[in-house]
C-alpha cells in the first residue's frame, strides 16, 4: 500500500530475539514442519542460509513455508471442520458487510463530484451528515469484520508518553521536550506493516487514507470505497517521473491533516511491505517530507497455529487459512505523537531512522536492513522449491 518511495541506508544493530508474545493463551513458537528439501533437490544448509539472510519473510507456523509444510493429522482435521463450517459463514458475512458499506458510500456519494488533482480523485473531504455517515458506519464495520475474522478481542495499549523524546541528543533536544508537553495533531500515523488485516484495524479505529494501488480504484466495490477514504493513488510499475506527483499530494495531504482537525489523516506503511511481524525494516521517507509530527503504532499478530502475517504465502492460500481459524489475535501499541525537533524537519532521513528505531525498542522488533527487492528473491526460490505443491 506504500508508494515507491527514497529508502533509509541505516545501519541495523546486532539482531536480538524477539519476546514471545502471550495473549489471551495464543503464544508464537516456531513448530513448523520438517522441511524436506532432498525431495527437490536442496540441501538443508542451502535452506538454513537462505532462512538466515531472509528472517523478515520466513514464516514460523504449523503450516511451513509458502504455506506448504506437511500439517499434523490434527490439524488437518481442524481444517476440514472449518472449511465446512466457519469458511462458508465468513464468507457470505464478510461479502455482505462489503456489499453493504458499498451502498451506503454510493448513497452519501449521490448527486456530489468528489475532489479532482489530477489523477487522484477522492470524496474524502465531504463535510456534514455525509462524511459523518461514512466514517462512522466504516469504522464500525472495519471492526465487524474483524470479529467475523476471528479478532474477538484486540489488546490496545499506549506507550510511555516520554518515549517519543528519547532522541539522540542535539541543539534541538529541548524544545522537543518543549513540544511535548503540547503534542501537536499528527499529520499521519505510521505502523509497520504485517497483513493486509492491518488495513482493516486502522479503519476501524482512526479511518485514515491509505496510499493504493491506482488499480484499486477500478476495482468494483472497494473503488468508491477507496474513493471515500481519500486514497491516494499510485502506478507502482510505472517508471515515469509519477514520483514527484504522488509524493507532492502525500505530502501536501499531510500538512492539511496536521493543521486542520476536520481533514482525514494519512495513513503510511514506511516499510513499503510486510514481513512476518518480528522484523522492522528501513523506512522510506514519504512520511516524514511534510516535517509534521506523526503517531506511530505497532500491530502484532500473537498465534498458536497460523500466523496472520502476509510473509511468503500466496494471497489465496493465505485467506483461506486465515478464515479456518476458530480464533486470531491482536495486539496493537500506540506511541505517542512524535514531534520531530528542527534537525529532524531538515533531513526526512534522520526522521524516519529515528521513527522506526523508536518503534523497534517500544515494539522489540529486530532491525533489518532488507527490503521488497529480497523478498521478491526470497518468493522466487521458495516459488521453485514447492513448484511441485
Amino acid at each position: 500500500m506504500e508508494s515507491e518511495m527514497e529508502d533509509l541506508n541505516s545501519k541495523p544493530p546486532e539482531p536480538r530475539p524477539p519476546e514471545s508474545a502471550e495473549h489471551d493463551g495464543a503464544t508464537a513458537k516456531d513448530d513448523r514442519p520438517l522441511l524436506k528439501p532432498e525431495a527437490v533437490g536442496v540441501s538443508i544448509e542451502s535452506l538454513q542460509d537462505m532462512e538466515k539472510k531472509f528472517a523478515a519473510y520466513v514464516r514460523s507456523d504449523v503450516y511451513g513455508p509458502m504455506g506448504c509444510g506437511e500439517l499434523p493429522l490434527v490439524e488437518k482435521v481442524l481444517l476440514a471442520v472449518a472449511c465446512v463450517t466457519l469458511v462458508p459463514i465468513r464468507v457470505i458475512v464478510g461479502m455482505s458487510l462489503l456489499v453493504f458499506y458499498y451502498f451506503i458510500c454510493w448513497i452519501c456519494t449521490l448527486f456530489s463530484s468528489p475532489n479532482r488533482d489530477g489523477e487522484q480523485e477522492d470524496y474524502a473531504h465531504m463535510e456534514g451528515w455525509r462524511r459523518a455517515v461514512i466514517v462512522s458506519c466504516g469504522r464500525f464495520l472495519a471492526r465487524v469484520l474483524l470479529f467475523v475474522f476471528g479478532f474477538y478481542w484486540i489488546r490496545e495499549t499506549y506507550g510511555n508518553p516520554e518515549a517519543s523524546q528519547d532522541k539522540p541528543s542535539s541543539p534541538n533536544e529541548e524544545e522537543g521536550k518543549d513540544q511535548s508537553e503540547h503534542p501537536e495533531r499528527p499529520g499521519a500515523i505510521v505502523s509497520n506493516h504485517v497483513s493486509y488485516l492491518d488495513i482493516l484495524y486502522h479503519l476501524s479505529s482512526s479511518f485514515p487514507s491509505f496510499v493504493a494501488k491506482r488499480s484499486v480504484a477500478k476495482l468494483p466495490l472497494v473503488g468508491l470505497i477507496s474513493k471515500c477514504l481519500g486514497c491516494v493513488y499510485v502506478q507502482r510499475e510505472s517508471k515515469s517521473s509519477d514520483f514527484k506527483g504522488v509524493a507532492g499530494v502525500v505530502t501536501e495531504r499531510i500538512r492539511e491533516a496536521h493543521q486542520n482537525g476536520s481533514a482525514p489523516i494519512m495513513m503510511l506503511f514506511p516499510e513499503g511491505t510486510t514481513t512476518n511481524g518480528d522484523y522492522i525494516l528501513p523506512f522510506k521517507t514519504g512520511a516524514f517530507l511534510a516535517r509534521a509530527p506523526v503517531r506511530p503504532v505497532i500491530l502484532r499478530y500473537p498465534y498458536r497455529r497460523f500466523s496472520p502475517a502476509w510473509d511468503s504465502i500466496s494471497g489465496p492460500r493465505h485467506v483461506i487459512f486465515l478464515l479456518c481459524q476458530f480464533t486470531n489475535h491482536m495486539e496493537v501499541t500506540w506511541l505517542p505523537v512524535y514531534n520531530p525537533s528542527q534537525q529532524e524537519k531538515d533531513n526526512p532521513k534522520l526522521y524516519a531512522d529515528n521513527v522506526r528505531r523508536l518503534m523497534s525498542r517500544e515494539g522489540n522488533l529486530i532491525m533489518s536492513d532488507i527490503g521488497l527487492a529480497e523478498k521478491r528473491i526470497y518468493h522466487a526460490a521458495l516459488n521453485g522449491l514447492f513448484s511441485q505443491y
